[in-house]
């Protein structure tokens, strides 16, 4: 069971949820069958296909050519369904478009939705270039453009909502709603950290040895969910073979020595600081999760004023994979608003 509670930024006791909004049922096992949360099975023992079904193959697979200044021109892979006002899915890092895999059918019945491969991710192109957080903001606005989406409403996960953040408060006019589902926001000494450890010299050559070694275990080891028996070989070779080539490497690791650099969340807390937030935005973070702190949750709603924070429980910052009928539950209201 996923539960989804709500509240408005500023309201509310602190370390509580202001109000129940809904709640939502997931029907992959039953509590008593479930090992503990976020324990990783052994790589050995995932399953071929996972042991919640999708569609996500019966998606239209298209590609386009983007003419984009920090990238070049580079081709985009996106998968299309449904009909009606655009909805723009963004993934986080360490994954692809197939991360949606159990929302997609169930927004293609409101809107017409369109799930890309960002940049070095999936099979989009992997350019040798920055994958900072403006470079990526930039290529959102040069995709919306290309695929005539801008004014859209759109969800982003993690580092895709960090990113949709970043985009809206460059160009207003890019997105209608934003959906921002646990994404990292604040600098911490782990990204400063990480960011040293990167600067030091053969740093980034042995990283890339030691995933293009591995890369379906390397996927399995650091994507986590509340429910690990949710993983399975299908999703590996999905998130992993991408990350085999030097190239696909090489852009993982520009991820995280760019788009996780310590300065690019400050520049965005700062800029949530000097102006309102342009558009209407909805925080949706799991009350657990070891990769990225729920606290970034309540203290974004603290810089936004009207924000919606929406709390679930026995989820993850991969609320559309461990709780994806809750979390449906909680957006649909707020984007149809």
């Amino acid at each position: 069971m996923g539960a989804c509670l709500s509240e408005r930024a500023g309201a509310g006791v602190e370390g509580e949820p202001a109000r129940p909004l809904r709640w939502g049922r997931e029907s992959h096992m039953l509590r008593s069958q479930m090992p503990r949360a976020f324990e990783q099975l052994r790589f050995e023992e995932l399953p071929e296909k996972p042991t919640r079904p999708h569609d996500f193959e019966s998606t239209a697979a298209r590609e386009i050519t983007v003419d984009s200044r920090p990238f070049g021109k580079i081709p985009i892979h996106y998968r299309e369904l449904g009909d009606g006002p655009p909805l723009l899915l963004l993934h986080g890092l360490m994954t692809t478009s197939y991360s949606w895999r159990y929302v997609v059918r169930r927004l293609s019945a409101r809107f017409r939705v369109i799930v890309p491969d960002m940049p070095g991710c999936g099979k989009s192109g992997k350019p040798d270039a920055r994958y900072d957080a403006a470079s990526l903001a930039t290529w959102v606005g040069e995709l919306a453009t290309a695929l005539d989406l801008r004014g859209c409403s759109a969800i982003g996960n993690s580092l895709g909502g960090f990113v949709m953040m970043r985009a809206a408060l460059g160009d207003a006019g890019l997105v209608s709603r934003l959906v921002n589902i646990h994404s990292p926001a604040f600098p911490e000494a782990r990204y400063f950290a990480l960011h040293a450890a990167l600067a030091v010299p053969g740093v980034r050559a042995l990283l890339s040895r030691r995933i293009r070694k591995e890369p379906l275990r390397w996927a399995h080891k650091n994507v986590h969910y509340h429910d690990e028996t949710l993983k399975s070989l299908e999703e590996a070779r999905a998130y992993g073979d991408p990350l085999a080539t030097p190239e696909g490497a090489r852009a993982f690791i520009g991820y995280l020595a760019d788009a996780l650099a310590p300065h690019g969340f400050a520049e965005l807390v700062d800029a949530l600081a000097e102006r309102p937030f342009p558009v209407p935005l909805q925080l949706v973070y799991a009350t657990t999760d070891p990769l990225v702190r729920p606290e970034n949750g309540r203290r974004l709603a603290a810089l936004v004023k009207g924000a919606e924070l929406v709390w679930l429980r026995d989820s993850s910052h991969f609320a559309h994979v461990d709780t994806p009928d809750a979390l449906v539950e909680a957006v649909l209201p707020f984007l149809l608003a």
